[in-house]
């Protein structure tokens, strides 16, 4: 199983950079992470997002899609977009440190 060094400590990861392990993620992880998809700085909004996506997979087992993102996270879809450019359920997860959710490519 690959791994990736965030802020200094070894995580376990799918060839995609997803963590296969949530519980190796630490908030500190999170701008490191989100420079890597080159988004810089991380805002309220994205925080907001990323504490989201961590609730909503400790809860149902998986991340949310962009659709229950930008009805239930308090963002809406085209700020979603804004956010994460390059797929938001998929970059947010990831440096959200949570598994792909089902449905992202």
């Amino acid at each position: 199983m690959p791994t990736k060094t965030v802020t200094g400590v070894e995580v376990d990861v799918t060839d995609d950079g997803f963590f296969t392990n949530p519980d190796q993620w630490t908030e500190a992880m999170a701008p490191e992470l989100a420079a890597d998809e080159g988004i810089e700085p991380l805002t309220d909004q994205h925080w907001q997002v990323l504490r989201f996506m961590r609730s909503e997979y400790a809860e149902k087992g998986t991340g949310p899609t962009v659709r229950v993102l930008g009805k239930t996270s308090g963002v809406t879809v085209k700020e979603l977009y804004q956010l994460f450019p390059k797929g938001p359920a998929k970059i947010a997860a990831r440096i959200a440190g949570i598994p792909k959710p089902r449905g992202c490519i």
